[in-house]
């Protein structure tokens, strides 16, 4: 008889929460992703940066297994992408329809799935862990609001509620603070601090450069390849910055030191000495398709 359920791939503590061997996605001729070798311990925190169009969105559909590699290797805790319910993906909030009629709780509940199977009602244990999640974000009040009637930041923290719900392991946020305010952002930053200190290893994409050399201790540097990764000291080099912004940044010698500049279709255009870089370079047409709650609903 099918239940439904679907059972958890084993992890091997010994090995790395993240590998990639020379992993490559194309998108009919365009190349995405290009020879990406990559090994995060279990509890890292990664701020993935780099221009538009640099492929960390791909990269982030490899990781959670929704786009398998043209080449190379994924293995999420010694297995591959496939089957993992450990890993929370956030994807940016353009891609997702927020006009479909769903409440804060069935969005939180959806974290459930993996634990309890797609055609299995909810348990009351199932439930005390929503209730709890939402609390933990301090989103309980919101419980049964239509979620496209949040604020962005109230949403972002509805989906950090899915995946405590979800007891993720490896958490994936694609660009979570993009369109925020600052009191926002602060909020965010400090629930994934949160979750993270449960030993969640955690990966933000941004295009903040100031924001995430502040806030993470590794930063991973893209463009299609792997420029730099380590420190943010190591990977905000001038020489590492000019390989993945290119002709977007332009460096300018004054008194206090080297400014780098760039065009931005975000920040206003303010210069900042190692910089929030911003840019209006297109970004690859990827065959993303829209993230909805139709079909993942789970039951009442």
């Amino acid at each position: 008889m099918l239940s439904g359920h679907k059972r958890a791939v084993p992890h091997d503590a010994a090995l790395p929460a993240i590998e990639l061997e020379n992993v490559s996605v194309r998108y009919d001729q365009t190349l995405a992703l290009e020879n990406i070798t990559l090994r995060l311990p279990r509890g890292a925190r990664v701020a993935v940066v780099g221009p538009n169009g640099a492929g960390k969105s791909t990269l982030f559909h490899v990781i959670a297994g929704v786009v398998r590699p043209t080449e190379g290797q994924v293995r999420i805790y010694g297995s591959g992408p496939g089957g993992h319910i450990c890993v929370g993906y956030v994807p940016q909030r353009k891609v997702i329809d927020w006009d479909f009629p769903v409440t804060v709780t069935d969005v939180v509940m959806m974290g459930r799935v993996g634990k309890m199977g797609f055609f299995r009602w909810p348990t009351r244990h199932d439930r005390e862990v929503v209730r709890a999640a939402l609390d933990e974000v301090g989103m309980s009040a919101f419980a049964n609001r239509q979620i496209g009637e949040l604020s962005g930041g109230q949403q972002q923290r509805v989906f950090l509620a899915r995946v405590l719900a979800q007891e993720a392991e490896l958490l994936l946020m694609d660009e979570p603070l993009t369109g925020l305010d600052m009191p926002s952002q602060e909020v965010i930053l400090s629930l994934i601090d949160r979750i993270q200190a449960q030993g969640v290893t955690v990966m933000v994409a941004s295009h903040d450069l100031n924001q995430a050399s502040e806030q993470f201790p590794a930063m991973l540097l893209l463009n299609r390849r792997l420029i730099a990764f380590g420190p943010p000291q190591q990977v905000l080099t001038t020489a590492n910055l000019l390989a993945a912004y290119g002709g977007q940044m332009h460096i300018v010698r004054t008194g206090d030191g080297e400014v780098m500049l760039t065009d931005t279709c975000c920040s206003g255009g303010t210069a900042l000495a190692l910089p929030s870089l911003n840019h209006t370079a297109a970004p690859v047409v990827q065959p993303v398709v829209q993230e909805t709650v139709e079909g993942m609903r789970p039951p009442r």
